[in-house]
């Protein structure tokens, strides 16, 4: 079987990291890398022999894959010229900045039978594919994504930022449409919000709960998973799991009532987090993800089935992420339509009588 030919674009801190990983492949040949910055992408090029690239239409003809960690704005740009030239693509998240940039590249993605892989990685994360398959129809989630401020992905909120990895593990585990989006959230340093609280509500009844900040004294990357058989904690930066699977006499809703007597109330709360509601550490297995998703998309490639995270997976976090910013955009802050509202707090924008119009600036758009 001869080696796949494969290029990274963008040699920033994601990039390294997969240029590094794709160099270790036994099937995969690293052929080349890009960055317009000729001094980084020549030092990684060096690092991991690999050819340096100074702009990815050089590589038409000489690879079969692609991995894009490029700045977000030039997702689509980068994806869809490879996707014309039937590369197939690994796309760093998010797939794009808009749901019309995602569809450009599913489009791309289809008529040319391509792979277009979105990295999701969290997806991967050893403690998440522990406990995944034993979340049944989950009705609560709460979801906690906080760092410092990490000076790279400036051109996207914190929404497309860290946020959408959530959206994208929610949406993965109630498999149900939205019904209904709320949310907040606040500009720090700049022109986007550096913090945001969203609610997610879905025809099946289960709501999500997600707070992300980049703004953040503590760093913190967890989940709380509810479902009427299971409670599942997950902890993505140390990698573990608990769970907690209540007793028959829970799920019957026998052990509370007026029918006890206060000994057995007493017994039952002695007992309940020994016996009733006993919790167990969920045994995880060390993996890096990121080198387990690039395996995945070398496989879906040779084996032509479906990536665990596909470009519509990629699409439908965009397109929730797109709502999120919505109502952050008209999120109200003392509560009235005139006060301020949107990530910078701003006044509303008042209407102009028809003989101003001429002279209006244009409405600065939130985010």
């Amino acid at each position: 079987m001869s080696k796949m030919r494969l290029a990274v674009i963008g040699t920033g801190h994601l990039g390294r990291i997969h240029a590094n990983l794709a160099s270790q492949m036994d099937d995969v040949q690293l052929v080349g890398v890009v960055d317009p910055d000729g001094d980084r992408c020549s030092q990684v090029a060096h690092e991991y022999g690999a050819k340096p690239l100074a702009n990815h239409l050089e590589l038409f003809g000489q690879i079969d894959a692609a991995i894009v960690a490029a700045p977000n704005f030039a997702h689509a740009e980068i994806g869809c010229d490879l996707l014309s030239q039937g590369i197939h693509v690994l796309m760093e998240k998010p797939l794009a900045t808009n749901v019309d940039e995602c569809d450009r590249l599913l489009n791309a993605a289809t008529y040319r039978n391509r792979i277009l892989q979105v990295g999701h990685v969290e997806r991967f994360n050893p403690a998440f594919e522990a406990v995944a398959g034993k979340l049944e129809n989950p009705k609560y989630i709460e979801a906690r994504r906080t760092s410092g401020y990490p000076a790279r992905s400036t051109d996207i909120g914190v929404v497309l930022d860290l946020m959408i990895h959530d959206i994208d593990l929610v949406l993965s585990l109630t498999n149900s449409q939205v019904r209904r989006v709320t949310a907040m959230g606040a500009a720090v340093l700049g022109g986007h919000e550096d913090m945001a609280q969203a609610r997610l509500e879905f025809e099946n009844g289960c709501v999500a709960d997600l707070v992300a900040s980049r703004v953040s004294f503590e760093a913190a990357r967890t989940m709380n998973v509810y479902c009427r058989a299971a409670f599942a904690g997950i902890d993505f930066s140390q990698r573990t799991a608990q769970m907690v699977a209540p007793a028959d006499e829970i799920l019957a809703g026998e052990l509370v009532g007026k029918s006890r007597t206060a000994t057995e109330q007493a017994k039952t709360a002695e007992q309940l987090y020994d016996t009733l509601l006993e919790r167990s550490v969920v045994p995880v297995t060390e993996a890096n993800a990121i080198q387990n998703e690039q395996l995945d998309f070398v496989s879906a490639i040779r084996s032509g089935r479906s990536p665990r995270v596909t470009g519509q997976d990629g699409r439908d976090a965009v397109a929730i992420a797109d709502e999120i910013l919505a109502s952050i955009a008209v999120h109200q802050w003392n509560g009235v339509p005139a006060g301020p509202m949107g990530p910078h707090a701003e006044p509303a924008t008042p209407i102009l009588s028809p003989e101003l119009w001429p002279e209006a600036m244009p409405i600065r758009r939130a985010g």
